[in-house]
């Protein structure tokens, strides 16, 4: 099991007065309308430009941290939520949550599979039962995604569980030790 950390990424954004139908032009001159908040944090409407935002959410996903800049103030933050466009798919509106680095939280981690099983070879097949696991680790320590090395898989009828994970230093997994995430079937 290996996490996938990333580097420090920066956002910027404006503060935006606009509200309602008149964000259809916003969003058409190339801007994300979104909001900041958080606990004992006055909530900001914010705007992002589209293709900045592209790339720091490809490259943090909703487990590693942002940096907002708005005017000078640089705010640590995860990103929430992103409402899409239900034809076109386009981002219309996103969510970031202000955090505090120093406190832990609980965030959602996809896992994900490396190499191959031996049992698949001889005819198995890999059935994935959960795709996520719920970790607690401060803001910076929580990693992009957890790996699971599918060679230790060696028959047909083998399970990876959560009590499978090494421990880390770093984040601790929240979930039953006893949650099956992977299983190889006949």
């Amino acid at each position: 099991m290996k996490a996938v950390k990333t580097q420090k990424l920066h956002l910027v954004v404006t503060a935006r007065d606009i509200f309602g139908k008149r964000l259809k032009k916003m969003r058409h001159q190339g801007l994300i309308p979104a909001n900041v908040f958080g606990p004992g944090f006055k909530s900001l409407s914010v705007s992002a430009q589209t293709k900045d935002f592209t790339k720091v959410y490809k490259a943090a996903g909703e487990t590693g941290v942002v940096y907002v800049d708005l005017a000078k103030e640089e705010i640590p933050a995860l990103i929430g939520n992103v409402q899409r466009h239900p034809i076109t798919n386009a981002i219309i509106h996103i969510d970031f949550r202000k955090i505090d680095l120093k406190q832990k939280i609980e965030a959602s981690v996809p896992v994900k599979t490396v190499n191959d099983s031996p049992a698949i070879a001889q005819g198995g097949v890999l059935l994935t039962q959960n795709d996520h696991v719920i970790v607690e680790a401060l803001p910076e320590e929580i990693p992009q995604s957890i790996e699971i090395d599918l060679s230790k898989l060696l028959e047909v009828g083998a399970e990876f569980r959560v009590k499978d994970f090494p421990t880390s230093v770093s984040y601790t997994i929240k979930e039953d030790p006893e949650k099956v995430l992977l299983s190889i079937i006949a």
